[in-house]
């Protein structure tokens, strides 16, 4: 269903309808570009971060953990080159009143005359380029005229650098080795948009894997390929997944090499992930800027001192969670019905498994609410329904992306079986009910 028009439409009612997320402080009319993550959506975000934590940390002894603070002193900004080079410039439109950035006219329309670029409709006037700053700026201190400025982070990225040396040590690692975190950042988007695309708030999944100059080739093809195989991994279909290759004109200033894993949203193709060998640029200027020595001692050769390459792994939770949606909605026809159906893979489905029983009588409930207490026991995500007919129960479930259902009936009562329905394949199996929490759990592995 790419580039549907009307795909996004629907992803945005049907996570409102479904308690995915929610536009922030929607009963004010709402924030730009803020967004809130409700029952099912703070599940699904929860399970692709425990995903990317568990694939990037626990399954690995080269990288280890950190969460750095948000608010960072000044000069890590100065350093890193973001108070200077943090911006984007940007025009008005002073007859359509839109906003553009400048380097990006060529590709927008005009909201005036959509068929023409900016500047091309007799009725356009745009201002000169002006210089817009993307970080967001508060003071710390009891009063703001006396306090210091400080920044909201922009990325994750600069606390494991200046973490370097403590993780290193602590952690009692040599080259290679890597720094994982997860974490807000915020930027002051000119032109957010698209959902939860590119908003101005937003959590990010960053490693930087610390190598010896040399081998850093080597380590950027490794990282690539290990970074497609987990969104792949997650039930993203590969026919959708592509490398985008930064050019000369678009490589950032500290990069050697980048690459953008895109997804083929309902937009259009566009970038979730990025992979970037950032050289040795981070530690070299945080040794120049706060006059501490940042180099690496080989412990097998006292004589043999160099700053680390890095390879970053860079991923957007919101940007994945909307590749996983826009991935999994499915509309069919059943029995000359339609269905809506999120596939969600079972490993990050927030709701795991349903239980109904089939009426409200005859011992069903109660069967069926003793069910779910074994299931929930179990750590299984799950969700309790006994309210209108089974089949628009069956409709409720498969919208959430709830992957398997437990319906408690007749038979069960007589003996103590029940039917587990499968969201996919709609395939339905009577099982013993002592085995189905073991029987549930084998499924979502």
């Amino acid at each position: 269903m790419a580039n549907d028009s009307q795909l996004m439409d629907k992803l945005v009612s049907l996570c409102k309808r479904r308690g995915y997320i929610f536009q922030s402080s929607e009963i004010y009319g709402g924030v730009g570009s803020v967004w809130d993550y409700g029952p099912l959506g703070v599940e699904l975000q929860r399970n692709v971060k425990e995903a990317w934590w568990r694939a990037m940390v626990h399954e690995r002894d080269d990288i280890e953990g950190l969460d750095a603070g948000i608010l960072m002193h000044p000069r890590v900004w100065e350093a890193s080159g973001h108070v200077a080079g943090f911006t984007d410039p940007l025009v008005d439109c002073k007859a359509c009143k839109a906003r553009f950035r400048a380097d990006q006219l060529g590709e927008s329309a005009c909201p005036r005359k959509p068929s023409m670029r900016p500047g091309q409709h007799k009725d356009c006037e745009l201002t000169e380029p002006r210089l817009f700053n993307l970080m967001f700026m508060t003071f710390m201190g009891p009063v703001e005229e006396a306090a210091a400025a400080v920044y909201l982070r922009p990325e994750t990225a600069q606390g494991s650098y200046v973490n370097f040396l403590n993780v290193l040590n602590s952690g009692r690692q040599r080259i290679p080795f890597g720094i994982a975190q997860i974490g807000k950042a915020f930027r002051n988007e000119i032109t957010p948009g698209n959902f939860i695309f590119r908003t101005r708030e937003f959590e990010q999944m960053e490693m930087q894997f610390f190598v010896e100059p040399g081998t850093d080739d080597e380590w950027f093809e490794y990282w690539k390929a290990k970074r497609i195989e987990w969104i792949r991994s997650l039930g993203v279909r590969s026919e959708r997944l592509r490398f985008h290759e930064h050019g000369p004109t678009e490589l950032a200033h500290y990069a050697k090499r980048a690459f953008d894993i895109q997804y083929e949203f309902p937009f259009g193709w566009s970038e979730f992930e990025g992979v970037h060998n950032r050289t040795d640029f981070d530690l070299r200027r945080h040794q120049e800027y706060s006059g501490k020595k940042l180099e690496y001692v080989d412990p097998n050769d006292r004589d043999k001192r160099y700053l680390p390459y890095v390879i970053e792994t860079a991923v957007g939770v919101g940007r994945t969670m909307l590749a996983l949606l826009a991935d999994a909605y499915h509309e069919e026809e059943v029995k000359g019905e339609k269905r809506v159906v999120l596939r969600l893979h079972p490993r990050v489905a927030p709701t795991k498994v349903a239980v109904f029983p089939l009426v409200n009588k005859d011992g069903m409930p109660e069967f069926a609410e003793k069910l779910q207490r074994e299931v929930r026991a179990a750590g299984i995500p799950s969700f309790y329904d006994d309210s209108g007919a089974i089949g628009r129960r069956y409709r409720r479930q498969d919208e959430a992306g709830t992957p398997f259902g437990l319906t408690v009936d007749g038979q069960t009562v007589a003996d103590g079986t029940v039917t587990i329905r499968e969201r996919d394949t709609l395939r339905q199996e009577r099982i013993d009910a002592a085995r189905a929490v073991s029987h549930v759990r084998e499924l979502i592995r």
